[in-house]
């Protein structure tokens, strides 16, 4: 009794067929597959093998055909494109062994898959974990292609799409890209290879927003990069971490926070924020562990890229903060790095006397005394509501002037109104945590936003760790 040899014949070319699938099909009594593969196959065979194409969408009459082959005493291959084992001839023809009770031996022999050949031409796209999903609704049902392209996109795989498209389908690939556009930003990279490894190739790469579904068809593999994806010379790449320590500058701690903003970023509910509203609100949950912020953060129009742009700038030269804890947390290589000094008046004798002379609290007289001295700094408040409120007071009678303001007081009374009277300054870039939440650490995490800007658009925060 002879065998059945299952040989994925790659995507196309005869430069991808490995040499053990050209050595059994030189062996070969027959050979049974789609006829529009046998032109990559006709130069190796032996005379008077037996070709038998039984037409497009007829895997199970070739399979039935292939063990009658067989079973009379021939040396059968079938020929699937790709590798004969992904959404290939080799799980329908193991099943019909066991459903014949057959005894002809089966072996399958790989060969290089559409994904592989499209990721080749791509760059090297599927450096990390990636997934396969097949859009043919022939033989699955789409709700159940629907449950795995959500886990897919939920899960950050790099995933390649099989079947994006065909005459018949031809809105499953725009629900495919909405089900990722819900899960991952619209820079995503994008790639696309269609008839890879043939004549007519064609290599696209795009992003995940600007991709086009009309512009592939069933000859086509998709591939969808991952939150770490990115395109270098027109290639795609999905780095598995052997440069993250150069690429991190060699800090461990930036490598951890550059990985933080990675995941954060994956589960935040909207992908399309404005880069720097983005860039503050990753620092906010960050250092609060709280997706509330998504709800809660409110930032101007522009507010963080307008106050960055003062500090590059010049004009804005020093940040006030109402307790010495948020100046703590603003990070000092950044500060020495742009020229920047922080100022805290909470301790200066001067308040005290202030204070009790005025009948105020503390964080009020510091304010007041802060306002003399730094009239146009960047105020920023992360304890005290009622320093807040005298900063408003100072700023409606013109004696404050601020490049931004950063309101963030945290507690129960008298912190929302606080807020909302900040709110009315339109002409002051401003970033608001709104409600009860708020704290010190996330003022100066906010502060820290600021001042690392030009970090945001490779999301490559902790330079200054």
């Amino acid at each position: 009794m002879k065998k059945i040899i299952v040989a994925g014949i790659g995507p196309g070319s005869a430069a991808d067929i490995t040499p053990a699938v050209l050595e059994a099909v030189r062996e070969a009594d027959a050979i049974v597959g789609y006829k529009y593969y046998f032109r990559f196959v006709e130069p190796y065979l032996m005379p008077g093998c037996e070709c038998v194409d039984t037409g497009m969408k007829r895997e199970r009459e070739r399979a039935e055909q292939a063990f009658r082959l067989s079973e009379q005493g021939k040396t059968v291959v079938v020929i699937s494109s790709g590798d004969a084992g992904i959404y290939g001839m080799a799980p329908l023809i193991y099943e019909m062994k066991r459903e014949r009770q057959s005894p002809v031996e089966v072996v399958v022999l790989p060969g290089i898959s559409a994904f592989q050949k499209a990721a080749s031409l791509l760059g090297a796209p599927v450096g990390h974990d990636v997934c396969l999903v097949s859009l043919s609704d022939l033989m699955t049902p789409w709700e159940l292609i629907e449950r795995r392209i959500e886990a897919a996109a939920a899960g950050d795989f790099v995933t390649a799409v099989y079947n994006p498209k065909s005459h018949g389908r031809y809105w499953q690939l725009y629900r495919l890209q909405e089900i990722f556009l819900n899960q991952r930003s619209p820079d995503t990279p994008v790639g696309y290879v269609r008839q890879a490894g043939r004549d007519e190739q064609q290599v696209v790469t795009t992003t995940l927003g600007a991709f086009d579904p009309e512009d592939v068809d069933m000859f086509t593999v998709v591939l969808i990069g991952n939150s770490q994806t990115y395109v270098s010379d027109g290639k795609m790449i999905t780095p598995r971490g052997y440069y993250r320590e150069m690429a991190a500058g060699g800090s461990v701690g930036q490598q951890i926070m550059m990985e933080s903003f990675r995941t954060i970023r994956g589960e935040l509910k909207r992908k399309d924020y404005p880069l720097g509203h983005l860039w503050a609100l990753l620092h906010a949950i960050h250092t609060t562990a709280d997706f509330d912020m998504e709800q809660i953060l409110h930032t101007d129009e522009q507010a963080v890229e307008n106050i960055y742009n003062k500090v590059i700038g010049g004009t804005l030269k020093t940040i006030v903060t109402d307790v010495t804890m948020v100046a703590t947390g603003i990070r000092k290589a950044a500060l020495a790095r742009l020229g920047i000094e922080v100022k805290c008046y909470l301790g200066d004798p001067r308040v005290a006397a202030m204070a009790a002379a005025g009948g105020t609290t503390r964080t009020q007289a510091g304010m007041r005394l802060a306002v003399e001295e730094h009239p146009d700094a960047l105020f920023a408040v992360g304890n005290a509501p009622t320093a807040l409120m005298e900063l408003c007071e100072l700023v409606r009678s013109g004696k404050a002037r601020p490049a931004g303001i950063i309101a963030a007081p945290v507690g129960f009374v008298h912190v929302k109104e606080s807020k909302h009277m900040v709110k009315p300054f339109r002409q002051i870039p401003k970033i608001i945590v709104e409600g009860r939440k708020g704290g010190s650490n996330l003022a100066a995490t906010l502060c820290n936003a600021v001042l690392t800007f030009d970090d945001a658009a490779q999301l490559k925060p902790g330079r200054d760790l």
